[in-house]
């Protein structure tokens, strides 16, 4: 019951978030605003989009070494498998599928997979807040934003001091889940291959964000790369919390609420909003397919697989 609410609640407020977004726009005026006027920058977008999550790929290979070693090209497969299903199913059940696909190849236990998804949003949170940083000295941010990138910091300064805690002291606990977390938390925050995927997440934010400024370049908005840069960090920030897959209705919010902030009409916004989601999503569904099937799953059965291994712990 608990679950279907959570899912229910995420579809309300994407069907929300779509009707602010459209309500007061003509169909006809979302037409004329599709246009794109320099096409070759789409081509850019996508293939920055791609090199993102090809990084992100090394990023999780990395950060998994401390359990196994997977090929870059399963850890991107897995990334994409599990993007997909993120696509198609609420609540981003595609991260659980992820370490279930990574603990299948490697030969080891599906818990031992899932600190490294734990490290993952730990560093894409300390560069959101420190990019946050950055672009507030070249223009001027949304007081939602600083407030949501205080909040961000504040609870990446609690999780960072747990994680330490766990690590430091939880070796040898009586309670053998504490002691299993504890050791993985230490083994892989010791290796030198943990800083250098660390690392590797500033070049994907980098990445993405190159992505939406050409998005934006191809549809020739009048906005400098900070701008672009602002709007892009509202996007991640407003779409941090699971809800309707794919961030349908969030993600369209976002967008419009960051790109009126700096004065551009609504119906462009719109229009704006929809197209960037569909440039940077059509190729992940196509790729995400393709590795999905590669795995031998399917949907119907991706529920029971995972569950299998995570009640066997």
């Amino acid at each position: 019951m608990a679950e279907r609410l959570k899912q229910y609640l995420g579809y309300v407020f994407a069907a929300a978030a779509l009707v602010w977004v459209l309500h007061d726009v003509h169909p006809r005026d979302l037409a004329e605003r599709l246009v794109v006027h320099h096409p070759a920058w789409l081509i850019l977008a996508v293939a920055a989009d791609i090199l993102s999550y090809i990084t992100q790929g090394i990023r999780w290979r990395l950060f998994l070494i401390p359990v196994g070693r997977l090929t870059i090209r399963q850890a991107t497969q897995a990334i994409y498998a599990g993007l997909f299903v993120n696509e198609v199913v609420p609540m981003r059940f595609g991260e659980v599928v992820r370490a279930y696909l990574a603990a299948r190849w490697l030969s080891v236990r599906f818990a031992s997979a899932l600190p490294s998804l734990a490290f993952e949003r730990l560093s894409d949170g300390v560069w959101l807040a420190a990019a946050a940083a950055v672009v507030v000295v070249f223009v001027p941010l949304p007081a939602y934003l600083i407030q949501g990138a205080k909040i961000l910091a504040t609870v990446l300064f609690a999780a960072i001091v747990l994680l330490f805690a766990i690590g430091s002291f939880g070796r040898g606990a009586r309670v053998v889940a504490l002691d299993r977390a504890a050791r993985a938390i230490h083994s892989a925050t010791t290796a030198p291959a943990f800083w250098l995927a660390f690392l590797c997440s500033s070049l994907l934010l980098v990445l993405q964000g190159m992505a939406f400024w050409f998005v934006m370049k191809a549809y020739a908005l009048p906005f400098s790369f900070w701008i672009s840069v602002a709007v892009f960090l509202i996007v991640r920030i407003g779409t941090a919390i699971p809800n309707a897959p794919a961030n349908v209705g969030t993600f369209q919010f976002c967008v419009v609420a960051g790109l009126t902030f700096f004065g551009l009409d609504k119906p462009t916004a719109a229009a704006f909003s929809l197209s960037v989601f569909l440039v940077l999503t059509i190729p992940l569904w196509l790729i995400g397919f393709f590795a999905l099937s590669r795995t031998g799953l399917t949907l119907n059965n991706l529920r029971l697989r995972v569950k299998e291994p995570a009640t066997a712990q």
